[in-house]
C-alpha cells in the first residue's frame, strides 16, 4: 500500500534516525481522519523540495504525530523552469487547471485578468479565489507526490504579464492562429519558459501586441481548440517532454 503524503511546515534537521513532528491541520488529518497508527509508513514533504520517508513513531492527542525518519530526499530545481500564465476561467475551472498542471509538473502558475475574461477577481472575492487556487496546487502536489509544489503567484495585469514575458528565455502565447506549432518551437535547455493561456473569448489584439513587444510569439497547440482550463496542461506536457524533463 502506498504511504500517505502530508505537508510539514518544516523539515529542517531531518536525517535518517531522527524524529520529526507533524502538527496542525495536517497532523489532525493524519491522526483523526486517516487514523494512522504506530509502525505505519508515511511520507512528509515541505513542498519546497525536501521529502522524508519514515514510519509513525508516536501519536499524541488528535492532531500530533511523530515520524521516525528512514530516508531524506532533496529535489533539485528543475530546468528549464516552466511558468504558465492562466487567464481566469469561469466557475471552478481555474482550480481544475491548477490541479492538472500541478500533477503534470508545472513550476509556477500566474492568474491573469485578461480583457475578455468573464470572471474578474476583485477585493475579497479575488483573495478567496486565489486561496482556492493555492489550495488546489497544494493538494494536487500531495496527490502527485511532488516534493516541490508550484508557486501560485498573485494575479497579474496584462502589463505585468508582459514584464514577465520580457524576462523569459522562451515566451509563447497559445493562439489558434499562430503560424508555428509549439511542437517544433526552438526551446532552451535551461532558464525560464513562460507560456500564456488566454480566456475562452481569446487573447485580444491589444494584448497580443503587448506580448509581441515583450518578445512573445503566438504558437498553435494542435488542430483542435482546447478550453482554457485544459490548454495549459496539454501545452505543459508537450514542453516537459520536449525539454527532457520527462525523460
Amino acid at each position: 500500500m502506498t504511504a500517505p503524503v502530508f505537508v510539514a511546515d518544516s523539515l529542517a534537521g531531518a536525517a535518517p534516525g531522527a524524529r520529526v513532528w507533524l502538527e496542525g491541520p495536517e497532523g489532525r488529518h493524519a491522526v483523526s481522519v486517516r487514523r494512522l497508527r504506530v509502525g505505519e509508513p508515511v511520507v512528509l514533504t515541505d513542498g519546497r523540495g525536501t521529502g522524508v520517508q519514515g514510519t509513525v513513531a508516536a501519536v499524541e492527542g488528535k492532531d500530533r504525530l511523530q515520524v521516525a525518519v528512514d530516508e531524506v530526499r532533496q529535489e533539485r530545481a528543475p530546468t528549464p523552469r516552466i511558468t504558465v500564465v492562466q487567464a481566469l476561467p469561469k466557475g471552478d475551472r481555474g482550480e481544475l487547471a491548477v490541479e492538472t498542471m500541478t500533477e503534470t509538473g508545472v513550476d509556477a502558475v500566474v492568474p491573469w485578468s485578461a480583457a475578455r475574461c468573464v470572471t474578474q477577481w476583485k477585493g475579497e472575492r479575488g483573495l478567496k479565489a486565489l486561496g482556492k487556487w493555492r489550495s488546489s496546487a497544494r493538494e494536487a502536489g500531495k496527490q502527485s507526490r511532488r516534493l516541490t509544489f508550484p508557486e501560485v503567484m498573485d494575479a497579474m495585469t496584462t502589463k505585468q504579464v508582459a514584464g514577465l514575458l520580457a524576462g523569459a528565455d522562451f515566451a509563447a502565447v497559445l493562439h489558434e492562429e499562430g503560424s508555428e506549432p509549439l511542437a517544433t518551437a526552438p526551446l532552451p535547455t535551461s532558464g525560464e519558459i513562460v507560456l500564456v493561456v488566454g480566456p475562452e473569448g481569446g487573447v485580444s489584439g491589444e494584448e497580443l501586441a503587448a506580448f509581441a513587444e515583450a518578445g512573445a510569439r503566438p504558437y498553435r497547440l494542435g488542430p483542435s481548440v482546447l478550453r482554457t482550463s485544459t490548454a495549459g496542461t496539454a501545452a505543459a506536457a508537450l514542453l516537459l517532454g520536449r525539454t527532457g524533463r520527462w525523460s
